[in-house]
C-alpha cells in the first residue's frame, strides 16, 4: 500500500482507491464507517454475519489491521452495487477457469468507488460533468447537504456558518446562503471545514455521536462552534436523501465520511497549528500570520 506521505494532494483528491484513504485512517474514523456498515453492530441482511463479527471485533479492540481495512473498503463497494449486479459478480467469480468463464461477460468483483459517489450524487440531485475528480463530486454532495440544512437555520445560525466558511455577511433572501454554499469558491482550509461540519452532523444524526477530535486535531475553535447549528438542521438530509433503500443507508453516510477522511489527509499534509496562538497555518509558513511567532523551519 502506498503511504499517503508519498502522494501529492492532487493524487489524494483524484484517487478512486479506497485502500489509499483507509490505509492510514485513524481508528475513530474507521469506527464510524464500521457502524454505518454493520448498523452499529446489529448486522444487516445483505452483510455476511462472519464479516460483521470481524468488523465489530476490530472496533471493540481498536485494532484495524490491513485485513480489516480492506474488508471495510470491500463491504462499502458491495453495498454500492445493486443486488442483481453483486450476485452476478459473485457468480461470475465462481466460474473462473470453467467453460462458462469463456462465455459470460466480464465483470469486476465489485463496482468502482467512483460509481458509488456518482450514484449518491445522482440520488441527491447533484449533477457533475463526466470525468470529474472523485473528490470534486464528494465535495458537491457535501455542499448540497449543507446548503439544504442551512435553509432550516435561524439567521444567527446561518451567520455562524457563513463566518466559519469565510463567506462574509449573510446574503439576503431565504435561499441565498444555501445557493452561496453550493456555488462559492471555497479556498484552502475552508474545504476541510465544510466536510468536517457535515460529516460530524451526519454521524451524530445516525449514530448518536459525532466525529472524535483528538488534542492534536487540525480544527479551529470556530469550527467547533459551527458544529452545533448544522447538527440541529441535519434532518433535512434525510428528506433530501430518501434513505428508504437499505443500500443508501450505507452509501450516503459512507461517502460523506470518506470525503471527510480524504480531506483530513490533505489537511494534515498541508496545515499545522501555531504553537503560540493556535491558529491554523500552512506548514510551509515561516511565521504565523496571526501572532508572528516563528514556526518550525523558519530561518
Amino acid at each position: 500500500m502506498i503511504a499517503t506521505e508519498t502522494l501529492s494532494n492532487e493524487d489524494i483528491r483524484a484517487t478512486n482507491d479506497l485502500g489509499v484513504i483507509l490505509a492510514e485512517a485513524d481508528a475513530e474514523d474507521l469506527d464510524i464507517l464500521v457502524d454505518y456498515i454493520t448498523d452499529r453492530g446489529a448486522g444487516r441482511l445483505t452483510l455476511d454475519s462472519a464479516m460483521c463479527r470481524i468488523l465489530v471485533n476490530a472496533k471493540e479492540k481498536q485494532n484495524y489491521g490491513s485485513t480489516e481495512r480492506a474488508l471495510i473498503a470491500q463491504e462499502i463497494l458491495e453495498f454500492g452495487g445493486n443486488t442483481v449486479s453483486n450476485a452476478f459478480r459473485k457468480a461470475r467469480g465462481m466460474f473462473a477457469g470453467s467453460f462458462l468463464d469463456s462465455v459470460l461477460p466480464n465483470a469486476a468483483p465489485t463496482i468502482a468507488y467512483s460509481e458509488i459517489v456518482n450514484d449518491v450524487a445522482s440520488h441527491l440531485g447533484v449533477k457533475m460533468p463526466t470525468g470529474s475528480a472523485v473528490a470534486d463530486v464528494e465535495l458537491v454532495i457535501i455542499r448540497k447537504i449543507l446548503g439544504k440544512a442551512v435553509e432550516k437555520m435561524s439567521d444567527e445560525e446561518k451567520q455562524t456558518i457563513a463566518d466559519e466558511l469565510g463567506l462574509g455577511s449573510l446574503p439576503k433572501g431565504p435561499g441565498a446562503l444555501a445557493l452561496l454554499i453550493q456555488t462559492a469558491r471555497l479556498g484552502g482550509f475552508a474545504t476541510y471545514k465544510v466536510v468536517t461540519i457535515v460529516a460530524h452532523a451526519v454521524a451524530k444524526a445516525i449514530l448518536g455521536r459525532g466525529l472524535s477530535f483528538g488534542a492534536g486535531a487540525i480544527i479551529t475553535k470556530g469550527v467547533s462552534v459551527a458544529l452545533g447549528p448544522i447538527g440541529w438542521a441535519v434532518t433535512a438530509v434525510w428528506t433530501l436523501a430518501d434513505l428508504s433503500s437499505p443500500a443508501y443507508r450505507v452509501t450516503v453516510p459512507a461517502v460523506i465520511q470518506i470525503a471527510y477522511m480524504r480531506n483530513k489527509i490533505i489537511a494534515k499534509k498541508t496545515y499545522a497549528t501555531c504553537a503560540g496562538c493556535g491558529t491554523v497555518i500552512e506548514r510551509s509558513a515561516n511565521f504565523c500570520p496571526n501572532c508572528a511567532a516563528p514556526q518550525k523551519g523558519a530561518a
